[in-house]
């Protein structure tokens, strides 16, 4: 069964175990990287590098682009646990097991948690290549039940109903809107919707999401900001623009995932000089 499965807090200790037992690192901030951006993780310096099929309970990724290993080492002045690519629902696993990287994540004693993507977008102002930073989402998956929260709740790791008024951590957004602009980098806000996939959106589809405020589009992050949230973590989300939603039925172009692949090695370059700029400006941990 693939729609909802108990995940106990002991699994996500021995998964923890065995991770901690290949690094001498002890990182404190967690970045999950989407599609097309897993040479972020090459910037990583005195690094180790785990594939997921090594780690217990890990689910492994099917997805071209998500190269599918934790790499844990130094980037600007923090220790980090970078994930190479994400799990989704649409590849046959439930969403408890999509979000398990986030709870392992916590296990490790990191509290902070920096989640980026690659999105449609959806507003027409956007461009291809363009950052939007996260100040909200819509999780269609999670409204209408693909939650990676349903199931027993284990108090131990958060409330039975947490609150998402503060999903995305302002004083982390201003600190990311600060530092691009004294980088001189364009960085957007919007609202991210988070869909079910892995068909990309019909122009119907388009139209709907952006009567709902929705100003990027894409198949991830909502579950793992839901799980980081539950659990008491600080989020920090950022997109990358990769395509523009085709609105028009009659268009003759079509979403492609090769164009979201080729997009997010042309913003890599910004994205990772402010993910950098970010991090330099974190207080380093005591």
């Amino acid at each position: 069964m693939t729609d909802y499965e108990t995940i106990t807090r002991a699994q996500y200790r021995e998964a923890a175990t065995a991770i901690s037992s290949r690094t001498a690192h002890r990182p404190t901030i967690g970045l999950i990287l989407g599609s097309g951006l897993n040479a972020l993780a090459d910037e990583a310096t005195d690094a180790d590098h785990i594939p997921y099929k090594e780690i217990p309970h890990f689910a492994t990724t099917s997805v071209v682009g998500h190269v599918g290993a934790l790499v844990i080492g130094r980037l600007a002045s923090q220790v980090v646990l970078i994930l190479q690519g994400r799990s989704h629902a649409y590849e046959g696993i439930s969403q408890q097991r999509v979000v398990f990287p986030v709870r392992v994540m916590h296990e490790l004693g990191i509290r902070t948690m920096i989640v980026t993507n690659a999105a449609g977008g959806l507003n027409p102002a956007f461009q291809p290549g363009d950052l939007m930073l996260i100040n909200d989402h819509i999780g269609l998956m999670a409204i209408t039940g693909r939650n990676p929260l349903w199931g027993p709740n284990d108090e131990t790791l958060g409330p039975r109903f947490p609150s998402m008024n503060t999903a995305y951590d302002l004083a982390l957004r201003r600190l990311a809107l600060r530092v691009a602009g004294e980088l001189g980098i364009e960085l957007r806000q919007g609202i991210y919707v988070g869909l079910g996939g892995p068909a990309f959106e019909t122009p119907a589809e388009v139209r709907l999401l952006r009567l709902l405020g929705a100003d990027a589009v894409g198949m991830s992050t909502v579950p793992e900001v839901l799980a980081a949230r539950h659990l008491g973590m600080r989020v920090l989300g950022l997109s990358g623009i990769t395509n523009a939603a085709i609105a028009n039925p009659d268009a003759e172009e079509e979403a492609d995932h090769e164009e979201v692949l080729a997009a997010g090695r042309t913003l890599t370059p910004k994205l990772m000089a402010l993910l950098r700029g970010i991090l330099t400006a974190m207080p380093e941990p005591r």
